[in-house]
């Protein structure tokens, strides 16, 4: 359904290497970096047929995160989530939510980790349990 998702940075190198640590633990390596004739720099991390981007906004407005939005990377394993958890936080991201763990829902029972990126976007890993 999805081509790609694009998130707004107010620093994009400080950005690009926080995205580096977290998606190595699901197995992306390294960032395709991108800039406009603008001068506008952007990373896109490609992997599976899935892109996630980073960009400077284009308008010169501050980069702001959307209030409601969940970006979630599919993991592995629930060990996965967990490493995905720590690596953000150990890369500057903030932990939300409740701790890495089990969670039973309408949707089944799932794994789940929430953390906030260096410009505040709520981000979301996630192990859907067979």
């Amino acid at each position: 359904m999805f081509n790609h998702i694009m998130i707004g940075t107010n620093d994009i190198e400080k950005s690009k290497a926080f995205y580096e640590k977290v998606l190595k633990v699901i197995g992306v390596q390294g960032a395709v970096d991108n800039t406009l004739d603008s001068g506008i720099k952007r990373a896109f991390f490609i992997h599976d047929g899935n892109v996630l981007a980073l960009s400077q906004p284009i308008d010169g407005e501050a980069a702001t995160c959307a209030n409601g939005m969940t970006i979630g990377f599919k993991c592995d394993s629930p060990e996965q989530v967990k490493e995905l958890h720590d690596a953000a936080i150990a890369a500057g991201g903030t932990s939300i939510e409740d701790p890495p763990g089990l969670r039973e829902s309408a949707m089944g029972s799932m794994h789940l980790c929430y953390f906030r990126d260096l410009d505040g976007h709520k981000i979301c890993g996630l192990h859907r349990v067979s």
